[in-house]
């Protein structure tokens, strides 16, 4: 698709390279810490389940245990290498053998550096090449599959059983959509550990585990199967467990994943240090295992007002591209989020809407679009709900989105019942269909309205970018710059699992994940000390 807004180069770059410092900044000092939620997700790459008698999982058993001796700050790594050497044990074995008290830390001899290195290289390449099998598996799955055909589907199910899941993310397959996300149980991205086991009781969604993974997987293979199509999953990698979900998400072949770089501050109230962080290293096993983001830039206008705050969604969007591509994520995997949530009462409200999708889709031409419905401005009013859902998907298919969280007509209502998806899908099956090409049929007024208003957009965002590049990003999340929210550096949740590592830290995974596989089609898997 050209280019149709006549957007200004310079600003465009200007405003790249001011995000790309804003981004080497934290770089600067994001590789000193380590936190325990990475060394538990290092713990799960390796091959770590279960949990102990009282129910605790076993990958906080041995972190906890370990930075309570004081050797978390070298990485889990170097221990459960030297565990495996003086022990004999399997990784799993060594777990469940410090959770039941039958093995303490401390009693783990050191043995030459060498020796240690070779066997932490070897768990880590072993768990690389299983996260290889899901990704050539998907790549597998949707060559054999019909070809997908874009802007994909998008639905939710979010009962609180992960049975039921199952069984209504199939019914959402057969009914048509592409992409179904299990909404996870609201407040679990407080939760400091990942529950165990499959679940069935949730609040406002089901829990994010393994298992559950596993179920939900399996039932929308079967769907695709019967369907001819390719059916992806998804689930949120956010909040205190960022890396440990990500760890799941590749080993059981998960296909997006929602990962933005600050939603666990803005609305989550995690700690800005621990947040970016977790973001790093979770993107890291996200890019490798061949994983689409979707970045949470739509939230910002639940909190503030759409059309006055609009430039802070673009400036979050650049902030957020240079973010993944230094975790070793390609263009294609960063699905860069946005959403329609200008107030429909306001005078030409679908011209600004066009004007800011379209400025995203120019901006970023490479990034798979996550375009979000609306919901500020839904009411009961379920027909006039189902219209400007139409009004959205309309705007998606001319400016050229390409995955569409579909609006449910009972937005405001109640957690949609099947038939609230499939009166979604059908709106927009039959949009899409019927305006397909009319992207590529309209052309925007020079200096009309549409031109005006996202070079107005793309002005404010790069004014931001400028300043927030003066005061460090930090410090812009402390002003209240984004959402209409004020976080403090020093506070928030989480702060307590952040670790600064010892100059001798040690994990082989990031070697791994940015210079092996992700970085291209070989099948090679190598690593080198960080």
């Amino acid at each position: 698709m050209g280019s149709k807004l006549n957007l200004d180069q310079v600003k465009i770059d200007g405003a790249r390279r001011a995000a790309e410092r804003i981004a080497d900044q934290l770089h600067s000092w994001i590789n000193n810490y380590t936190t325990t939620t990475i060394e538990r997700a290092i713990a799960r790459l390796m091959g770590v389940d279960g949990v102990d008698s009282s129910g605790v999982p076993l990958p906080n058993v041995l972190v906890d245990q370990l930075h309570q001796a004081g050797l978390l700050e070298y990485g889990l790594a170097p221990w459960l290498a030297r565990a495996v050497i003086a022990t004999g044990k399997t990784v799993q074995e060594i777990a469940e053998a410090v959770g039941s008290g039958a093995l303490e830390v401390q009693q783990i001899p050191d043995c030459p550096k060498a020796q240690w290195i070779a066997v932490a290289d070897q768990l880590a390449s072993a768990a690389a090449e299983r996260i290889i099998a899901r990704r050539e598996e998907r790549k597998r799955l949707m060559s054999e599959a019909s070809p997908l055909q874009k802007p994909l589907l998008y639905v939710i199910v979010a009962t609180g059983n992960i049975y039921e899941d199952a069984v209504q993310a199939k019914a959402a397959a057969m009914q048509g959509a592409d992409v179904i996300a299990v909404i996870r149980h609201t407040g679990q991205s407080l939760l400091d550990y990942v529950p165990y086991g499959p679940t069935t009781e949730g609040y406002g969604g089901t829990y994010a585990t393994q298992e559950n993974f596993r179920i939900v997987r399996k039932a929308l293979d079967e769907a695709g199967r019967e369907a001819g199509r390719y059916i992806q999953l998804v689930n949120y990698c956010s909040g205190l467990c960022m890396p440990e979900i990500a760890a799941m998400g590749a080993l059981e072949r998960l296909d997006m994943m929602l990962n933005d770089s600050m939603y666990g501050i803005l609305f989550r109230d995690i700690n800005m240090r621990r947040t970016f962080i977790d973001q790093h290293f979770s993107r890291m096993i996200n890019a490798f295992a061949g994983i689409i983001i979707n970045t949470g830039e739509d939230n910002y206008l639940t909190t503030s007002d759409a059309f006055e705050k609009a430039y802070t969604v673009l400036a979050s969007q650049f902030i957020n591209e240079q973010l993944a591509l230094r975790s070793g994520l390609k263009e294609e995997q960063i699905g860069l989020g946005h959403a329609f949530e200008i107030d429909p009462n306001m005078e030409d409200g679908l011209l600004m809407e066009i004007a800011q999708a379209q400025l995203s889709r120019e901006i970023f031409p490479r990034s798979p679009l996550k375009y979000m419905p609306p919901t500020k401005h839904v009411t009961g009013d379920i027909f006039r709900a189902y219209l400007i859902n139409g009004m959205f998907n309309l705007t998606a298919i001319i400016t050229g989105q390409e995955i569409q969280l579909l609006g449910m007509l009972t937005e405001a209502s109640h957690t949609p019942f099947l038939q609230d998806r499939y009166l979604g899908i059908a709106n927009a099956r039959y949009i899409f269909n019927n305006a397909r090409h009319l992207g590529e049929e309209l052309l925007f007024r020079e200096q009309g309205r549409i031109q005006k208003r996202a070079a107005e957009v793309l002005d404010q965002a790069y004014a931001m970018l400028k300043e927030i590049e003066k005061i460090g990003l930090e410090e812009a999340l402390a002003r209240g710059m984004f959402a209409d929210i004020r976080r403090s550096p020093e506070g928030g949740k989480g702060k307590e699992g952040v670790i600064a590592r010892h100059p001798a830290y040690y994990n082989p995974f990031p070697a791994i994940f940015l210079d092996g596989y992700a970085a291209g089609e070989g099948r090679t898997v190598s690593c080198r000390p960080i």
